[in-house]
């Protein structure tokens, strides 16, 4: 542990430049998944744009509560299940997921496959819940 903390003192320009380096990495990343939006946001804008909420949670936990009307493809099925989707590449997708970090990947890729209007909804289900906001089961 001396030895390392030894290195950390005496390479601090190298350190800072992998620090500021992942700094802009992980800023990268989470610009391209776009915009992340609060459940009242959200509600708004599937409203007032005739959007859509897609809920990439597994089966049991879409089945424990979801919103209504929310069209529902697992993370794990999103690519293979894309084209079910076509009809809404135009209208605001609004990507929720169970606490809001799996929302970003899903943004990405549908991002990457043409979607413009894709945003994820911060805190996902357990903010919508906190909330309280309804839910179907």
């Amino acid at each position: 542990m001396a030895l390392f903390i030894e290195f950390l003192l005496q390479q601090w320009i190298l350190v800072a430049a992998l620090l500021t380096a992942l700094g802009m990495l992980v800023f990268h990343e989470s610009r391209k998944a776009g915009p992340a939006m609060t459940p009242q946001q959200a509600i708004k804008l599937v409203n007032n744009e005739d959007g859509i909420f897609l809920d990439v949670r597994d089966g049991n936990d879409y089945k424990q509560g979801h919103i209504a009307d929310a069209l529902h493809i697992p993370f794990a099925k999103l690519k293979a299940r894309e084209d079910e989707l076509r009809d809404y590449r135009e209208r605001p997708i609004v990507i929720v997921c169970k606490m809001g970090q799996q929302s970003s990947a899903a943004a990405k890729q549908l991002r990457a496959s043409g979607f413009d209007k894709v945003h994820k909804m911060a805190g996902g289900m357990l903010e919508w819940r906190n909330l309280q906001l309804p839910v179907v089961r």
